[in-house]
């Protein structure tokens, strides 16, 4: 495609494949796309920093490690994960997304029984590298791209949907992990989560995970079948694959195609709006990675339990939930620069307010907000570079900011962990931090909105 190829005249460049699951499904494919995406975001828990902040103590007292050591090697493994995502996002763009969830399933299942034969420090740093890629890095990826692949006009709605699933059963990972771990052992936890992924996620990816919906035939949101005269894909749609199927997928009621302008990694580069989005989005990560992190100890400080901490968690996934729904609901009527500047002033303020937590009351209000935050955080983050970029190089684009994403939270755990142990608390470092998100803030709503069209291949 050149940039001078009008989006409604583009040439296909998918074939059609004709699977028998998705012209039997009684109702457009993407609503099974929508719960399978929902089902591999709520897998890559593992891999999350929520979802090692119930496992941290452990590490600490079992390994004879200190904060700053366990931190440390999380900033470490974090960063070079981050490195593969680039690969990982070309990789998905040519292989399609049940390849790759069906991969990362595997090696993410694989990792978590790895972890509970860690034994020191080389063994919990190795540890994390496979969980961070394959968990926060690369199921994510996929999870929302695959998403991101069936669904253009309605996407910020479906994507609301998906992060209220996400968001509430997320929420309640520490909390479920944590009563794993005083029932059968942090070791035996993992275990158990492993075998969840393998048995679970990676048959899920094998049956249902299928690309876009013009190798089948349709169209994005059900708009139907394109055309014969302008997808010469139909054309070829009796050449079947082992599970072709004879009849024909339902049209609906409309058949134009989403108007769609599609640009290279490369011309994103050249965009500031790329940029300054990859730098607010990043600067999120890093904060609430070095919190979520750290956030039992954060509570413990406040004269707070561990398991108010872990309780704490619940409005938090409520909050959160109903916030992308209703941030899902809005961002096709407010640009998504504006919705990712208000993220980025309540990220200052949450950081601000974890300074305070001196009550079972602060800390309920505490997670409410951070809540709201991270729905509204959340769901620009699923749908802003498909929104501004397009489908065709989603995987590389996605992937090119998700290494900047991940090796931006490598960094957060560090200085929060070496604040604790230098000065005895987080309140320095939460309050010099706050600055960041608040700045950015202005960044994106003055310079965050990308051109309507890309630039010219050199």
């Amino acid at each position: 495609m050149t940039s001078q190829d009008p989006p409604e005249k583009r040439p296909t460049r998918y074939a059609s494949r004709r699977s028998r699951l998705v012209h039997s499904t009684p109702f457009y494919y993407g609503w099974v796309i929508v719960a399978l995406g929902a089902t591999g975001g709520v897998m890559t828990n593992p891999g999350q920093t929520p979802g090692f902040s119930a496992f941290l103590n452990h590490f600490i007292e079992d390994l004879g490690l200190s904060r700053s050591i366990v931190s440390t090697l999380y900033t470490a493994a974090t960063l070079t994960a981050s490195l593969f995502l680039p690969w990982v996002g070309r990789l998905f763009d040519r292989r399609g997304s049940r390849f790759m969830i069906c991969l990362f399933s595997l090696l993410l299942g694989l990792a978590c029984i790895y972890m509970s034969l860690v034994r020191n420090a080389v063994m919990l740093f190795f540890g994390f590298v496979v969980l961070r890629q394959f968990g926060q890095g690369s199921l994510t990826l996929a999870s929302k791209n695959v998403i991101n692949l069936w669904w253009v006009r309605r996407r910020g709605r479906i994507m609301g949907i998906v992060g209220v699933v996400g968001a509430l059963l997320s929420g309640l990972f520490p909390y479920l992990a944590n009563t794993l771990i005083d029932q059968h052992g942090w070791r035996w936890t993992y275990v158990i989560l492993g075998g969840i992924l393998l048995g679970v996620m990676l048959p899920l990816g094998y049956i249902f995970a299928r690309d876009r919906p013009e190798d089948h035939g349709l169209l994005p949101d059900g708009a139907g079948l394109k055309p014969d005269d302008d997808n010469p894909t139909s054309q070829s749609a009796e050449s079947a694959t082992s599970d072709q199927d004879s009849s024909p997928p339902k049209r609906a009621e409309s058949t134009s195609e989403p108007l769609e302008v599609n640009w290279t990694l490369a011309q994103a580069k050249q965009s500031t709006a790329f940029w300054v989005t990859c730098a607010a989005m990043s600067c999120v990560a890093m904060l609430n990675t070095g919190l979520y992190f750290h956030i039992f100890s954060v509570f413990e400080d406040g004269g707070l339990s561990a398991s108010t901490a872990a309780t704490v968690f619940v409005p938090i996934a409520a909050t959160s939930a109903a916030f992308q729904l209703i941030t899902g609901l809005v961002i096709g009527r407010i640009p998504p620069r504006f919705l990712l500047a208000a993220s980025l002033f309540m990220e200052s303020a949450v950081l601000i307010s974890a300074t305070h937590l001196s009550s079972v009351t602060h800390a309920y209000a505490f997670g409410i907000f951070w809540g709201i935050q991270s729905g509204i955080e959340m769901l620009v983050m699923g749908v802003i570079f498909a929104n501004y970029y397009g489908r065709q190089h989603l995987g590389a684009i996605a992937g090119f900011s998700s290494t900047l994403l991940v090796a931006a939270s490598a960094l957060g755990p560090m200085p929060f962990g070496i604040a604790r142990d230098l000065m005895g608390g987080y309140g320095p470092v939460l309050t010099t931090m706050a600055i960041l998100p608040f700045s950015l803030a202005f960044a994106c709503l003055f310079f965050g909105k990308p051109a309507d069209r890309p630039p010219e291949d050199s």
